[in-house]
């Protein structure tokens, strides 16, 4: 049997797996010809991130006759970022591409990006996607809008359209290991730590089976968490809230003054009711983002891992 013990690997994939088991047939008749056909000691890290179908046993039946495949098991459900970073870390190839299950990104680019790393020596090379047809309207919208605010809140050096379908190199890895944020949204990560990157392009697919696992309410997390994790933009926010409640306010108590000069002290309980309120609101929502980021700062001083992992099939054949 294959060992990642005895012989170097070359590429490490990383594939995050949450209840795919109609999609991953398909995704081993596809990704494995491509990983043989490049002719290098490679290892395939599918990271159970607490599935509650039938992949477990899916994914146990392609390994009896896939030796490459290494099944890394998390105790339970914890997030595609947490799923992903499981595999990263535990990866040991040279090379460490992650790709989802669900084959929107096509394994066939794989050797592409070998290629590209190499011939132009890059620690990561970007899977952008130019045409996002098969997505629906509103998906395509959202994204758009996600990074055009992440390359404005962040930085410019995020790449617009690049997921999570990515090459690194064994430095960046290791430095990634390193960081100590437990929530690491790597869109925005990778770009900031400057390694030397590339580009390829392609065109997104269709979702080979299943459902989506980022429905509206995760892409709105995800877009939260970048923001707070890369930018003090809502504290700011906040801060610029209160300084035009400020400017809002002494207007009211200028027109209070006339007013009262003028004799016209005419009962204002709706003005009062509508100025309560506004204020109101804004305390509510700097004390809420103040709150987000008080609420980040408890988490990193607990220190408590992102993941548990429950098994390893690589560290069963030690």
């Amino acid at each position: 049997m294959y060992d990642t013990h005895r012989e170097s690997v070359a590429v490490s994939i990383v594939v995050p797996i949450f209840n795919e088991e109609e999609a991953l047939p398909v995704l081993a008749a596809r990704l494995r010809p491509v990983l043989d056909g490049c002719g290098l000691p490679y290892e395939v890290l599918a990271v159970d991130d607490g599935s509650a179908d039938g992949t477990p046993r899916l994914l146990e039946d392609l390994r009896t006759d896939w030796p490459q495949l290494r099944i890394v098991t998390l105790r339970r459900n914890s997030g595609h970022q947490a799923a992903l970073t499981a595999g990263l870390h535990r990866a040991r190839g040279a090379y460490v591409i992650s790709i989802d299950a669900d084959l929107q990104d096509p394994p066939e680019l794989i050797p592409e990006m070998l290629a590209t790393a190499r011939a132009d020596r890059l620690d990561v090379v970007y899977a952008v996607r130019i045409n996002r047809s098969a997505d629906t309207g509103f998906k395509r919208r959202t994204a758009a809008a996600y990074y055009w605010l992440m390359r404005r809140l962040a930085g410019s050096f995020v790449p617009a359209q690049a997921g999570d379908f990515r090459l690194l190199s064994r430095p960046v890895v290791e430095t990634l290991k390193t960081l100590p944020d437990r929530q690491q949204t790597y869109r925005l990560l990778i770009p900031w730590l400057g390694f030397p990157g590339g580009q390829i392009t392609y065109q997104r697919e269709e979702r080979v089976a299943g459902t989506t696992k980022y429905p509206l309410h995760r892409m709105l997390l995800l877009a939260f968490d970048s923001i707070t994790s890369f930018s003090a933009a809502p504290l700011r926010l906040a801060t610029a809230l209160g300084a035009c409640s400020f400017f809002v306010c002494l207007a009211f108590l200028i027109l209070t003054l006339i007013v009262y000069a003028t004799g016209n002290t005419l009962p204002g309980w709706t003005s009062l009711i509508t100025t309560m309120l506004f204020f109101g609101a804004v305390q509510l929502f700097c004390l809420g983002m103040l709150g987000e980021y008080v609420a980040r700062i408890y988490t990193a001083v607990q220190a408590r891992p992102a993941y548990f992992v429950a098994r390893d099939t690589d560290e069963e054949q030690q």
